[in-house]
């Protein structure tokens, strides 16, 4: 017999502006208290000393964090020029100094060549697994890290003003699984000096906007009732570009049971990918259309 889940069965996303100095996981743990959630996750993990976009999805909605981990982001950050440090941002140590400081024209006339696909070394002091355990894990022990490159995608990287040549300000649109403290070392490292990111801000993750993100004093202001009307987006918010499938009231009941329908039932069925199957607007599960049936992904419940 399974034990009940403690708290409420609330299902939804926050977009909350986290603080740098705290943790992704921290983060997500005070939210969770707040709305007394039985469940919760977050998209996109940001390191402690970053601030900015944290999407945390509650109950239901973390079925569909996918959607947003795999969405573009956008990051604010700062380069140290003349510095090299362990980690490759200001929590670490300084482990090499140059005199040389890249000036404005430098610096623009580099940038495009780190846009589209480009090859992309982690940093030591990152999360990717080595042989079963955490580069940073490794790191920490005085252990020899050899990371591999990976393809990432950058769309857009451009120098923001006022410049500074000892601390550069950059903006960057940018694809899954890109590091902005390689990035910042590898922009160092074309103009023949060193570097590490001393802040750095998200701005964007998928379409989640720094614009209506709430921080954590704002969220603990509000009475338990108002939290959820101000705060709380619909699960379905994450799925809004993806087609959708109108269900009868006996189809929702016979796919919420992990039956399968048939395609032909239906007028129209998205030829490949994932979809979203809806009861009078209300999500009811993903689905995907194989061998002539629809078939759930991941079921919802609400």
């Amino acid at each position: 017999m399974s034990r009940k889940r403690k708290g409420e069965p609330v299902s939804g996303w926050v977009i909350l502006d986290k603080p740098a100095g705290l943790g992704s996981t921290a983060a997500v743990s005070i939210v969770r208290r707040l709305f007394n959630a039985q469940k919760a996750g977050h998209a996109g993990t940001l390191d402690p000393a970053a601030s900015g976009v944290l999407p945390i999805a509650l109950g239901e909605a973390t079925k569909t964090i996918p959607y947003v981990t795999d969405g573009e982001k956008t990051y604010a950050f700062t380069v140290r020029f003349g510095q090299a440090t362990d980690t490759d941002d200001a929590e670490g140590e300084i482990i090499a100094e140059t005199d040389v400081l890249p000036d404005k024209n430098a610096i623009l006339k580099i940038l495009p060549s780190f846009t589209g696909e480009i090859e992309q070394v982690p940093p030591k002091y990152s999360a990717v697994h080595i042989n079963g355990q955490r580069a940073y894990d490794l790191a920490r022990q005085k252990r020899e890290v050899e990371l591999k490159p990976r393809r990432i995608r950058i769309d857009n990287l451009r120098l923001t003003e006022p410049f500074d040549p000892l601390n550069a300000r950059f903006e960057v649109d940018c694809g899954k699984g890109t590091y902005v403290r390689s990035l910042a070392r590898d922009i160092a490292e074309k103009l023949c000096s060193l570097g590490h990111v001393t802040s750095l801000r998200r701005l964007r993750c998928a379409k989640f906007f720094i614009e209506s993100a709430f921080s954590l004093e704002y969220l603990k202001s509000l009475e338990h009732s108002s939290i959820w009307t101000e705060v709380l987006l619909p699960v379905e918010t994450v799925l809004d570009d993806i087609p959708a499938l109108a269900l009868t009231q006996a189809q929702a009941a016979k796919l919420s049971n992990g039956n399968f329908l048939p395609a032909g039932d239906f007028k129209t069925v998205p030829a490949a990918g994932v979809f979203q199957a809806r009861l009078d607007g209300r999500l009811i599960a993903l689905v995907r259309a194989q061998d002539g049936m629809i078939r759930p992904v991941r079921l919802i419940n609400r």
